[in-house]
């Protein structure tokens, strides 16, 4: 599926025409179509917003603002109307760039220990995408984020509608985390984690928590929405306990089942179907 889906990338970027001529051994000129597929790429079109946020750049949203500031231009000209249709023949340029309408990329990845989330770092340090490098052409970065110490379940795509929905608020998107602290946790801080702590930017409670090893009680296991940074280790920080290693399970019913620990695959479009539906269980 990916091979034949690159080879329409690649198709994709040469200009459109309706015949070309060839020179063969005899140099005798012969003329030879452009495939079907490639002239109905040629005429499709798309709102503006649309192949904005394809772009990779923001949600449709959040690039009908853009649109609406007079901050894109098509064909050299700038366009603040709502709705616009244009095609992949068309100049769409953001802050003096050339957007590029890429095609959906979708990767789970088992993140391992001492790799951060960002797309660079100063400190030199290795990143998801060294760990994904060549998967894809489209330039793709992760929905959320995990730290550095934080291993498990990240999903990496260029789809800035569905990155926009995991991680929005309102979304309640789900995580479920492997806790290993530094001592026993009690039965009463359980109770107080599902009933709800403050923390300095507010209250936070689990969405359901308990022991992950009915024989060792330093092993947790906690289902929370919140997409708050270092959110489970400042809750058993607030109680006292030092986290010395957390792994993420589950992701809005992504796991790492069968995905071994610095691996990645891509989504399946099943997957990806029920991923934006919110059905994946």
């Amino acid at each position: 599926m990916r091979n034949s889906r690159n080879q329409q990338d690649n198709r994709g970027t040469k200009r459109p025409v309706t015949k070309e001529k060839k020179i063969n051994k005899s140099n005798q000129e012969r003329e030879i179509p452009v495939p079907k597929s490639l002239e109905k790429k040629s005429r499709e079109t798309m709102r503006l917003n649309r192949y904005i946020s394809n772009a990779g750049i923001c949600s449709r949203r959040e690039a009908d603002e853009l649109i609406a500031k007079g901050l894109i231009t098509v064909n050299g000209k700038v366009v603040t109307e709502l709705g616009i249709q244009v095609s992949i023949k068309d100049d769409v340029q953001y802050q003096g760039k050339k957007l590029n309408p890429e095609n959906k990329v979708y990767i789970l990845l088992n993140k391992p220990k001492d790799v951060v989330t960002t797309a660079s770092d100063p400190q030199g340090r290795p990143t998801v995408l060294d760990i994904i490098s060549g998967a894809c052409a489209e330039r793709v970065y992760s929905v959320g984020r995990l730290d550095r110490q934080t291993t498990g379940v990240l999903l990496l795509t260029n789809d800035g509608d569905l990155s926009k929905k995991l991680t929005h608020p309102s979304y309640n998107c789900p995580k479920i985390y492997h806790v290993y602290t530094d001592k026993p946790v009690t039965q009463t801080h359980l109770k107080q984690i599902a009933d709800g702590i403050e923390l300095e930017d507010g209250l936070i409670r689990a969405d359901s928590i308990s022991y992950a090893d009915a024989n060792d009680k330093t092993q947790v296991g906690i289902e929370i929405h919140s997409g708050k940074n270092r959110i489970v280790r400042r809750i058993f920080e607030h109680l006292g306990y030092k986290v010395v290693k957390l792994d993420r399970v589950y992701f809005s019913g992504l796991t790492k089942k069968g995905l071994p620990r610095g691996k990645w695959r891509f989504l399946t479009q099943q997957e990806v179907k029920l991923l934006k539906a919110g059905l994946l269980t």
